[in-house]
C-alpha cells in the first residue's frame, strides 16, 4: 500500500517527475526531507531519485525508513532497456524499477558536478557518433528532457499492481 511519492532531486528534474506522477495518481509527494516529518517508519512509498555515477541518490536512506513498493531513477541518458537493467543491478533494486530521462541543468549544479558532466559531454562528442548528437547537446549545453509521457510505464504499473491509500 502506497501512502506517498518520496523523491530526492538535485536540479529539479526528479521533482518534476514526482509532481507529475503525484497529479496522475492523486497522491501526495514529498521530498525525502519532508517525508521524515509527514510519514511514519515503514509506510509504503514510491521512491524517485536522481542519478549520479550510476547510483540512485537517497535510495539507501529511504529504504532504511520506508517500504519501497516501486522505484524510479532520473538521469541525463536516454531510456534504454540495457541501461535500466544495469541501474537496477548496480543499485541492488528488488522492487519494480523505472528509468526516466531528466536532463542537466548547469545553473543549479555545483562546480564539481559541472566539471564532471562537461568532461563526459566532451568525451561523448569526441567519439563522433552521429547517433549521439542529442546526448552531446544534453551534456554540453544542458537540457530539460522531462516529458509527461516518460512516466506512463511507471504510472500504468502502479495503477494495475499497487494499492494506493488516500
Amino acid at each position: 500500500m502506497i501512502k506517498a511519492i518520496v523523491y530526492k532531486s538535485n536540479t529539479g528534474h526528479t521533482e518534476q517527475y514526482a509532481h507529475l506522477l503525484s497529479d496522475k495518481l492523486n497522491i501526495p509527494c514529498y521530498s525525502l526531507r519532508e517525508a521524515n516529518r509527514k510519514l511514519k517508519k515503514d509506510d509504503g512509498i514510491i521512491y524517485l531519485g536522481w542519478l549520479f555515477a550510476g547510483k540512485v541518490k537517497g535510495l539507501k536512506k529511504a529504504s532504511k525508513k520506508y517500504k519501497i513498493n516501486c522505484c524510479g531513477a532520473v538521469g541525463a541518458y536516454p531510456k534504454s532497456e540495457n541501461y535500466t537493467k544495469n541501474l537496477r543491478k548496480a543499485n541492488k533494486i528488488t522492487s519494480p524499477f523505472f528509468y526516466m530521462q531528466g536532463g542537466i541543468n548547469y545553473e543549479k549544479l555545483n562546480f564539481v558536478y559541472k566539471k564532471i558532466l562537461t568532461m563526459v559531454g566532451e568525451r561523448i562528442a569526441s567519439e563522433g557518433n552521429e547517433n549521439k548528437s542529442e546526448l552531446v547537446d544534453v551534456f554540453i549545453n544542458g537540457k530539460n528532457c522531462v516529458q509527461e509521457e516518460n512516466i506512463n510505464d511507471m504510472k500504468e504499473y502502479i495503477t494495475k499492481n499497487i494499492k494506493i491509500v488516500k
